[in-house]
Formats: structure tokens, sequence, C-alpha cells
């Protein structure tokens, strides 16, 4: 089993992992010994895949970053007076 599961479209879904951690906030404090959080998403790619966590989360996307030669795509996040830095990358 390759890690995709079917969809009802035709297009294949897989499961992405996508790691939040907080880097400051409207003061200026860097919580750099934050935890970072997880989750789970299916999705097409990893562009679908921030769009959901944006949205499930109820935040902004500020930037994002998909290499051409890496399995790992960066973004910023921002929610209300909070910064994360967003990895995503294949499950």
């Amino acid at each position: 089993m390759d890690g995709a599961a079917p969809s009802c479209f035709g297009r294949r879904h897989l499961q992405f992992t996508i790691e939040s951690r907080e880097l400051s906030n409207e003061s200026h404090r860097s919580r750099a010994n934050a935890e970072p959080e997880w989750a789970t998403i299916e999705a097409s790619n990893p562009d679908d895949a921030i769009s959901q966590f944006v949205r499930q989360k109820d935040s902004e996307l500020v930037s994002f970053l998909k290499p051409l030669e890496s399995r790992e795509s960066i973004a910023t996040v921002r929610k209300n007076d909070v910064v994360f830095l967003v990895r995503i990358y294949q499950a």
C-alpha cells in the first residue's frame, strides 16, 4: 500500500504531515522552545494540504515555499497576533 487514498473525483489523496511551531507574537517574544503541533491532512498535493490547514485553523497564509528538489514545503501562517512556521511533508 502506498499511503494514497482513493478520491471520489478520480484523484488520489495522499496523507500529509503538518508541523507548526510558534515563531513570535505581537509583543515580539519568540517562543523558540515551544513544542510543535502536529496534524495529518489528506490532500492531493502540498498546496491543497496547506490550504486545508489554514482553513481549519482559521488563519492566514503569509508565505509558502515548495522547493523543486525537496519533499518538504515550508510556510508561514498568521493567526491573530501569532506567526507560525509550518512544515508540510508527505506522510
